[in-house]
């Protein structure tokens, strides 16, 4: 694991950097943090990612607030105080910061000897589900995967949801939703593969039964053993067939 900073339109964006052993280059994707920040049960998921076959940049979304080390982002939701304060960082990411980070995270894997290929993939987490389907549909001759586990609020009322820009997307999508997500319930889920099919791209959407908000992140109280090794293998062949074919 490497300690790196990015160059954004809006400061320095602080990451990890994580490689395989031996002689590269490797494909390259970037895992999104959830709403609760860079810690180190993302950084074992992105070891173990890498370990693969892939270069994995673990980027801090947050980098406006502060430098992961800094952020105590640390608190459970029936905190209102610490609601607010998820919400609100949340809340500032608008799309088109989002748009902005994204472009300097491509642009600093693909400047990196040890990444090959020029389509890359995107995993995203909670909120940052949307953000990874956003980033395929902004970015889509550079992005040849995404994946969404228990992505939050993918549909809204919002002119730029994430299951309105799906039509933008060249490369595959995942998801792999919870079961028991109040932020993704039934009819979203619904409306997301309406959207999907409609749209035309290559996608897989399915249930996790029994699993939570959550369930993919390891020493969390949400965590679904099953649910989370599915979801790895799900990775595997989605990056597979995406950037190792």
């Amino acid at each position: 694991m490497q300690d790196v900073d990015i160059k954004t339109a809006d400061g320095v964006m602080d990451a990890k950097l994580f490689q395989p052993e031996g002689a590269g280059p490797w494909p390259a994707v970037i895992m999104l943090m959830d709403a609760f920040g860079v810690r180190p049960a993302f950084e074992s998921m992105a070891q173990r990612l890498a370990t693969a076959g892939y270069v994995v940049l673990l980027p801090n979304l947050f980098y406006r607030e502060g430098h992961a080390s800094r952020l105590d982002l640390k608190g459970t939701f029936a905190d209102e105080v610490f609601r607010k304060r998820i919400y609100g960082l949340i809340g500032s990411l608008t799309p088109e910061r989002q748009k902005l980070d994204a472009a300097a995270e491509l642009d600093f894997l693909a400047r990196q000897p040890s990444v090959k290929g020029t389509r890359m993939g995107v995993a995203g987490y909670c909120f940052s589900g949307g953000l990874a389907v956003r980033m395929a549909a902004y970015f889509p001759d550079r992005i040849g995967a995404a994946a969404s586990s228990h992505g939050g609020h993918l549909v809204t009322d919002a002119p730029d949801s994430p299951h309105r820009l799906v039509g933008h997307v060249k490369g595959e999508l995942y998801f792999g939703h919870a079961d028991k997500d109040s932020s993704m319930p039934a009819h979203a889920i619904e409306t997301l593969e309406t959207a999907l099919k409609d749209s035309g791209v290559r996608y897989v959407s399915e249930l996790y039964p029994g699993a939570s908000h959550g369930y993919a992140v390891d020493r969390w109280p949400q965590y679904h053993a099953e649910a989370a090794e599915t979801h790895w293998r799900r990775l595997q062949e989605l990056f597979g067939r995406a950037l190792k074919s």
